[in-house]
């Protein structure tokens, strides 16, 4: 595999979310709302006194799990635009007639869904973590984040989920006919991610290293089940006959 093909790919597919509003909105807008609406609804919500410290703490901490969501989800947008806005854009045939193997191309598709979504998901984390920070350690006496629970939440969890979506987005955008289509369907990829974000709202399951380490062994199990699905079931010819 040659990665110089795969990365002139990215490069390109960078170039076209540039000129896409909705993607460039995506990525700076809902890592941004999220990452104040969740902490500022947390202090509301427990503006009272009697709310101990450490239930605070908790409370802030287990709203880290909402980027292993944000995470998954941007790759919807991004991912289901990769192939069918190719198509609908005429760019798709001489694409996928270039001497670039199946598995250059999507890498190159991959990497160009992955390298944007996980680095909106950072920033926003970092938004969060500052916003937290600044308005909690008045309350708390002390500032609770970065902590250990919250690095394995976003330097384990988050990017194994941000690339379960992408393949599983990239499987989508070459199945079906429309962008719409391939967005909805890709976003059913955030339900059983939604689980682990609503079972630690209930305290079963907490943002602690050892939890994220369980969480993380099945999304890099699932990542590479679903990597070999991708390769089997992207064929170019079928592609290339099936859309004319």
């Amino acid at each position: 595999m040659r990665l110089s093909k795969s990365w002139t790919l990215t490069m390109k597919e960078f170039a076209v979310y540039r000129r896409k509003k909705y993607i460039v909105f995506s990525l700076l807008a809902i890592p941004l709302l999220l990452s104040l609406i969740f902490p500022l609804s947390v202090l509301l919500t427990t503006s009272s006194n009697d709310v101990p410290s450490n239930v605070l703490a908790g409370l802030l901490e287990n709203e880290v799990t909402i980027f292993i969501i944000l995470a998954a989800l941007l790759p919807a947008v991004i991912s289901s635009y990769s192939i069918i806005g190719e198509k609908v854009e005429k760019s798709l045939e001489p694409l996928l007639a270039t001497p670039a193997t199946d598995g250059e191309l999507l890498l190159g598709k991959s990497l160009a869904a992955f390298i944007p979504s996980i680095g909106a998901t950072y920033a926003g984390a970092c938004v969060y973590i500052a916003a937290v920070d600044i308005l909690a350690s008045g309350r708390l006496g002390y500032a609770p984040l970065p902590d250990w629970n919250s690095a394995a939440v976003l330097l384990l969890a988050a990017p194994l989920a941000c690339l379960f979506s992408v393949e599983f987005s990239v499987i989508i955008s070459s199945r079906v006919n429309d962008i719409r289509s391939a967005q909805q369907l890709g976003s059913l990829v955030i339900l059983p991610l939604l689980a682990i974000f609503l079972l630690g709202q209930t305290g079963t399951l907490a943002p602690n290293v050892y939890d994220m380490l369980i969480v993380s062994g099945i999304l890099l199990a699932a990542d590479v089940l679903l990597s070999f699905v991708l390769r089997a079931t992207f064929q170019r010819e079928e592609i290339l006959t099936k859309w004319r």
